[in-house]
């Protein structure tokens, strides 16, 4: 593809990601829209006859399989496989917090929610050919488009249904239907981390999305990865 030595290496961490989430997205809105389940429309629901020891579906079954089998992978992965941005920590603390709830969850029958990044971003830069004065302008035209629209789908998906739907159900709905649910405060704690670690990476797209509307980048860079002086002395 005529990639750049430090995009190359970048492109299979994003193919990966992209790969992943489009079908695991696919697969919680399949649960979501195309079975009975009501926990969208109705996410207290999650909740009614709630008990200890109750069976799990197998299609949710799956999905919790699927959500643990990537996020243990990502653990690894961030620390050994991936490349070391300015959020790489936060990102591995991301990962043991959403593996924590995911496990608990299904160990303890609870109301966890699985959770999306969206990558078509990364992947878009990392393929940028040089064809002169053109590759100078198209890159950053045809990379930002992703980002454009991941900015408003990111503040939808996890500011504003994550805490409505999710924050919501978990927070007060629970103590609603089962008054005495076990481990309350410890899968509430885990959830509005991950909301704190929402609105820090929201605020990564908004500045790179000022930087290009500003024209103060003249292509497309990661705001989150460490530049060439920063990178020699880490």
């Amino acid at each position: 593809c005529n990639l750049q030595p430090k995009d190359a290496a970048k492109m299979p961490e994003s193919a990966w990601k992209l790969l992943f989430y489009t079908l695991s997205w696919s697969y919680g809105a399949y649960l979501l829209f195309f079975t009975d389940y009501p926990f969208f429309h109705d996410p207290p629901s999650v909740f009614y006859g709630w008990q200890k020891g109750m069976d799990v579906p197998t299609d949710i079954a799956i999905a919790y399989l699927l959500q643990c089998s990537f996020y243990g992978h990502s653990i690894y992965a961030t620390a050994y496989m991936d490349t070391w941005r300015k959020d790489s920590v936060v990102m591995l603390l991301h990962h043991v917090v959403t593996l924590t709830l995911i496990a608990s969850s299904y160990a303890f029958r609870g109301a966890a929610r699985g959770d999306a990044r969206g990558d078509a971003r990364g992947a878009a830069r990392s393929r940028r050919p040089r064809w002169g004065s053109w590759a100078r302008v198209s890159p950053l035209l045809g990379a930002t488009k992703p980002t454009l629209l991941l900015c408003p789908g990111r503040f939808w998906f996890r500011l504003y249904w994550f805490p409505l739907k999710v924050l919501y159900a978990t927070c007060y709905s629970s103590l609603q239907s089962v008054p005495n649910i076990p481990f309350y405060f410890f899968f509430n704690a885990l959830l509005l981390i991950l909301t704190l670690m929402n609105i820090y990476w929201f605020l990564y797209i908004v500045l790179f999305v000022a930087k290009v509307l500003m024209g103060q980048m003249q292509e497309v860079n990661d705001v989150r990865e460490y530049d060439v002086e920063d990178t020699g002395k880490a």
